[in-house]
């Protein structure tokens, strides 16, 4: 049976500066309970796109963005779904956080839209619907559980064949599922715990602020960041459900 030091992951990410494009590395690599070696990165910003990138990857993982937007058609954005398209023809276990969770639904079907009264930034509480208590990988969550955030656009209507496994108050489709391949699109940071969604909306703090309004606003966010120990496993438990055991 494959074990995890056997893996290897594919992680798309759409980053502007070295520092943030590392960090996000390690955020995946800390989540995944993988070696730094079993992860490849692909940068949009930079790199080229072809599917036969798939072809040697055992998962895709599709990170956040900084200030790219899933719904904006920037020259790379085409062969990007076309990429994302392929892995679920091809049934290849893939898992988006935040802008590649709007990715994914786009994609498939969905639609995804800015939403600027309806931006979430910081600790954040979340609910399971039905589906997602019945799901393998959120089953074992609390009915209510908090998750790290950082966004201003969302999924405004999930593709068909997908399911809904949590919401909020203020938004649906905070994560879902594709019914027929094992894609997952959470909206919250599964990546991130406190420290490093702390990390990471200091680096971007400019651009929180202006979303938010004020340096008031932003340092309350800060102040109430808390620890999300429900989510800290989701990434390797997805690993283990849909990678190492189906190998068997």
């Amino acid at each position: 049976m494959p074990q995890f030091s056997d893996l290897t992951l594919l992680l798309i990410q759409a980053r502007d500066t070295p520092e943030m494009e590392h960090q996000e590395q390690q955020c995946f690599i800390e989540r995944s309970g993988i070696a730094p070696h079993q992860l490849r990165s692909l940068n949009v910003v930079r790199d080229s796109l072809d599917e036969q990138q798939l072809a040697d990857a055992d998962a895709l993982l599709i990170g956040g963005a900084g200030e790219y937007s899933a719904w904006h058609d920037y020259a790379w954005m085409n062969g990007l779904l076309y990429l994302i398209q392929q892995s679920y023809k091809e049934k290849l276990p893939t898992f988006g956080s935040c802008w590649g969770h709007q990715l994914m639904a786009r994609a498939l079907g969905g639609e995804v839209a800015y939403d600027h009264e309806r931006v979430e930034f910081g600790c954040c509480e979340v609910q399971l619907t039905e589906a997602g208590r019945e799901d393998p990988l959120f089953g074992t969550f609390p009915t209510v559980f908090r998750a790290n955030m950082g966004h201003r656009d969302r999924v405004i209507r999930l593709p068909q064949g997908a399911v809904e496994l949590a919401r909020n108050e203020t938004q649906p489709n905070e994560a879902f599922r594709m019914h027929d391949a094992p894609f997952y699109g959470t909206q919250f940071h599964s990546e991130l715990d406190a420290e490093r969604e702390r990390e990471r909306l200091i680096a971007y703090r400019a651009h929180y602020i202006r979303e938010l309004g004020s340096e008031e606003l932003f340092q309350d966010v800060l102040d109430d960041l808390a620890e999300t120990s429900e989510v800290d496993s989701l990434i390797s438990d997805f690993l283990h459900h849909w990678v190492v055991v189906p190998a068997e």
